[in-house]
């Protein structure tokens, strides 16, 4: 089995995150898999933007939940700390399925909630439906850091993946990382991306709940540390430098 590469926020460290022009790029490069971040707007329309607040990545100022989508979309995206292409601007969903369709990308869409871990009533239905609309159903995985969240999307499709990404706060808000393991094993269909300092603490113990297929890796930017967890059995890795990661994989293949 190839481990995964996963570039995360499009490869953020190489390219402007969750934008267009660094999701083109991500593909020409030749990983396996994208993630990137989705908010809905005031007039519930689905934006590809990492923070609740346009404020850090952007020219603009305000919440995402406060403003129309013809406001999020027309926000300039900030040349720091990656250039953006002159003009570019926080992207749609839409424009990002559109562009990912036609590729082999496994899509890793995380859904964003409110500072106190809640989604408003309708918001998982309603990316449902973008999913299978653009008929990516068979490649998306709907991932969130809240279980309930999770547990929304597989009620509403049942066939559908989901991944829980867990972290030390995360796992200590599920009672400590033995039960919030226990909790997504018990899921069907769900994957876990785990921090690389709580999986390092804890792998006999993730591997041991879930298995290689089920497990992942997040974020992994260094040449030591990618070439460590490429050679661990995992299903993916997630991180910033997909360039990298190509490197080391192409090195553990040459063992």
């Amino acid at each position: 089995m190839t481990m995964m590469i996963v570039g995360h926020r499009g490869a953020r460290n190489l390219w402007p995150e969750n934008s267009l022009s660094g999701f083109r790029r991500l593909i020409a490069l030749g990983v396996e898999a994208v993630e990137f971040d989705v908010h809905e707007t005031r007039d519930r329309q689905f934006v590809v933007i990492h923070d609740p607040t346009l404020d850090r990545t952007t020219q603009s100022r305000g919440a995402i939940r406060d403003l129309d989508a013809a406001e999020v979309l027309a926000s300039r995206l900030r040349p720091e700390p990656v250039p953006a292409d002159p003009g570019e601007c926080v992207p749609s969903l839409d424009a990002v399925l559109a562009l990912l369709r036609d590729t082999n990308l496994e899509l890793h869409i995380e859904i964003k909630t409110n500072a106190v871990g809640e989604l408003d009533s309708g918001t998982a239905g309603r990316l449902i439906d973008v999913v299978h609309r653009h008929g990516l159903q068979q490649r998306a995985i709907l991932t969130c850091f809240v279980p309930e969240v999770l547990d929304q999307v597989c009620r509403l499709w049942p066939e559908g993946r989901v991944l829980a990404s867990l972290d030390l706060r995360s796992a200590e808000m599920l009672g400590g990382v033995g039960r919030a393991l226990a909790r997504y094993a018990a899921m069907s269909h769900c994957m876990v991306a785990v921090q690389k300092t709580l999986l390092a603490a804890s792998w006999a113990e993730c591997l041991a709940a879930l298995g290689r297929d089920r497990l992942g890796a997040w974020v992994l930017n260094e040449p030591d540390e990618l070439d460590y967890w490429m050679a661990m059995p995992l299903r993916q890795i997630t991180t910033d430098r997909p360039d990298l990661a190509l490197v080391a994989r192409d090195h553990i293949g040459k063992r």
